[in-house]
């Protein structure tokens, strides 16, 4: 199936139990955003069914600066029907109208 670009906000709904469940599930660190149970994009409300895969984007170091910073968690996720998102939860805030924290990359599997 083809993976489509989508690159936009998404509002994360949270609930106690994901705190629980992601702890549990997938080895939840201090200082690591909570996994949302669903999230609401573009008016529907799609529940997390699995977690397939997660890491971590660190920015490059350079000779002037050798330090790494954290600056995206990544999830591969499946919903409902199947479909297969990544989603992800930037650490900090970007500037402008898209203010943000929790995106939609890409989708597989939409109809």
């Amino acid at each position: 199936m083809k993976e489509s670009l989508i690159s936009e906000p998404i509002e994360p709904v949270m609930e106690e139990a994901s705190r629980s469940t992601f702890a549990v599930d997938h080895a939840f660190q201090a200082g690591e955003p909570f996994l949302p149970v669903a999230f609401r994009w573009r008016g529907t409300e799609y529940r997390i069914e699995q977690v397939i895969e997660s890491w971590k984007e660190y920015t490059p170091g350079t000779k002037q600066m050798p330090d790494r910073y954290l600056r995206k968690h990544w999830f591969h996720v499946r919903v409902g029907g199947g479909v297969e998102m990544k989603i992800y939860f930037e650490r900090h805030v970007r500037s402008g109208a898209a203010r943000a924290r929790w995106w939609l990359f890409t989708i597989v599997g939409a109809e």
